[in-house]
């Protein structure tokens, strides 16, 4: 097959998984702000495609450490990377269709590293810069921002009891609406660029670009429409769990979640670390469920997360080196993968046709929760 042809299969794929990766993520951002009641569901995912899109301009750290840092871009070719977005996507997909809020991140790590393992052998992996920016900011970075989630949440609480109760109401949901908007520019500012990084990384195994450059502008807003346009979509399954599956939520605890949230993934993004927004987006819902009532968090569905998260690695991993070694082989093996790609999504998303989840059902469980609070109080 010809290389220009090949490289351009990539960008594609790429920007395919860019937009899976908006639609998986875009509860991250958003989930709290609508259990709570604070944004309608369709404004929430139209607020954060755009702040999405802003955030992808802002920084280049993070994909500078997919580009260079993850594997070696001398020892694998286009053809490698293909194979490893197949891998990332197909774990997206699964994972969205069961309503487990996984990392799109660390799917698309787990695939790229597989497929440059298999197909190029160990020596492509740069293992020591996988575990400084990948393995241990996946550790850190939830904790952190469950313990800061945590304080702010029994702070804010002690504060709420000495304000009016519909004016703490009403200003925590205002105040949500900024900290739900600050972590969609986050998230923009980190997982935005790991598609950028891919795209570079692909034009440098190519011979377009020279080794250690940064991605181009077309790049960049290409992998920042692609994201924001699957944000726009809204992926209501993943949004349903961390709104409501986790924990209950209220104004001034969703509030503390976003907040911490967000500090987190600026300041990562900042150093570059190619981390998952999902992973800490998680911890600060669950460190404000623990900061408000620890009986009200709900650990069945946590455990089921963790589990989750513990496979997004090698599970995408198994498949991207799988693909990778297939599409390594030639023209043939590209298009097996692409027809092998293309056929488990349609399948998935029949699936999921069936058995819908909309923004209408969430709005109910939000009005039946007011409802609940009214007659509690």
């Amino acid at each position: 097959m010809d290389p220009a042809l090949v490289v351009i299969i990539v960008v594609v794929t790429a920007l395919i998984f860019d937009f899976t990766n908006g639609f998986h993520d875009t509860a991250n951002a958003m989930a709290t702000s609508i259990a709570t009641g604070a944004l309608k569901p369709r404004t929430a995912v139209a607020l954060s495609a755009v702040l999405n899109l802003v955030g992808a301009f802002l920084s280049v750290e993070v994909a500078k450490t997919i580009s260079g840092g993850i594997v070696d871009d001398a020892q694998i070719t286009p053809a490698i990377i293909f194979g490893g977005l197949v891998g990332a996507i197909m774990w997206n997909l699964v994972t969205w269709y069961v309503g487990l809020p996984s990392s799109s991140s660390h799917a698309l790590f787990g695939g790229l590293i597989g497929a440059a393992w298999v197909a190029s052998g160990v020596d492509a992996i740069h293992f020591a810069k996988v575990v400084d920016k990948v393995l241990v900011p996946a550790i850190v970075a939830p904790l952190v921002a469950g313990l800061v989630a945590a304080i702010a949440t029994i702070v804010v609480y002690r504060l709420k009891k000495a304000a009016d109760p519909r004016v703490a109401h009403t200003g925590f949901k205002v105040g949500q609406v900024a900290s739900a908007s600050l972590v969609s520019l986050a998230h923009g500012t980190n997982d935005a660029q790991k598609t950028m990084g891919i795209i570079t990384l692909a034009l440098i195994t190519s011979g377009s670009l020279a080794p250690g450059s940064g991605p181009p502008t077309w790049v960049i807003v290409s992998a920042g429409l692609a994201i924001a346009a699957g944000t726009y979509l809204g992926g209501w399954r993943i949004t349903h769990t961390l709104g409501r599956g986790l924990t209950t939520i209220e104004p001034a605890q969703g509030f503390a979640a976003q907040t911490s949230t967000a500090t987190a993934i600026l300041a990562s993004s900042h150093l570059g670390f190619a981390l998952s927004t999902t992973h800490v987006a998680s911890g600060g819902i669950m460190g404000s469920g623990l900061g408000r009532d620890r009986r009200g968090v709900k650990w069945g569905t946590m455990g089921k997360m963790a589990a989750g998260w513990l496979f997004t690695l090698p599970a995408a991993g198994i498949v991207g080196a799988l693909a990778g070694k297939w599409a390594s082989t030639g023209t043939v093996g590209i298009i097996g993968v692409a027809v092998i790609g293309i056929v488990v999504s349609v399948v998935i998303w029949i699936m999921a046709r069936r058995e819908p989840v909309k923004p209408e059902h969430i709005v109910d469980e939000v009005a039946a929760q007011a409802e609940l609070h009214k007659v509690a109080a």
